[in-house]
Order: structure tokens, then sequence, then C-alpha cells
């Protein structure tokens, strides 16, 4: 059973930092993609950054040049680096690791608050 382990959210003020991390375990299967998404209330889950395996790279138009993600392939971990954070960023962010094979699956952390105060 795959498992994904969050830490690193907490409470920050505007205009600080915080770096989110994110462990998989339970597979000798390689991740393909590692992400981060997160969801406000009542809103949906929106992707805020992913990582393949290979490095290519996707951010959500509202946090480039201010997050950063990055994983280590070794430790099937994924890093969310959050600089010049903002109110609006607000939000419980859940780790995201896709595995595939002949299908894919999608496994899903227990989310971790960020609160940004102004």
């Amino acid at each position: 059973q795959v498992q994904l382990v969050e830490s690193g959210g907490g409470l920050v003020q505007a205009g600080g930092s915080l770096r989110l991390s994110c462990a998989a375990s339970g597979t000798m299967l390689r991740v393909n993609v590692m992400g981060w998404y997160r969801q406000a209330p009542g809103k949906q889950r929106e992707l805020v950054a992913s990582i393949t395996s290979g490095g290519n790279i996707n951010y959500a138009d509202s946090v480039k040049g201010r997050f950063t993600i990055s994983r280590d392939n070794t430790k099937n971990t994924v890093y969310l680096q959050m600089n010049s954070l903002r109110p609006e960023d607000t939000v419980v962010y859940y780790c995201n690791a896709r595995i595939c094979r002949i299908t894919c699956a999608d496994y899903w952390g227990q989310g971790t608050q960020v609160t940004v105060s102004s």
C-alpha cells in the first residue's frame, strides 16, 4: 500500500517562506509524477506544481516565480519551496503521487495546512 507522508506546513507572515516535503513509501515502483495540489473550502482541488521522474516541471500561473518544486528519486520524495507567500496561498496542500504501469493510479497525502497572515 502506497503511503504519502507530508510535513512542513504551518503559519507564516506574508512575504515569508515555507518548505513542504512529501515522502512516498510502500512501493518498489518508480513514481512517475509527484506533485502538490491545494484546495480551498468549497472549491476544487487545483494543481500547484508537478514534476516527473525525468525532471519535467509544471507550475500553476499563480505560483510561478515564487514556488519551486524538486524531487529526490532515490527517496521518492518531493519538495515544494514556497517563497514570497501571500494570504491567498492560505489553504490545505496535498501531495500527489502517480504510479503508472499498464494503467495509472493516484495516491494522496493527508494534507498539510499553510496559513499566511497579512
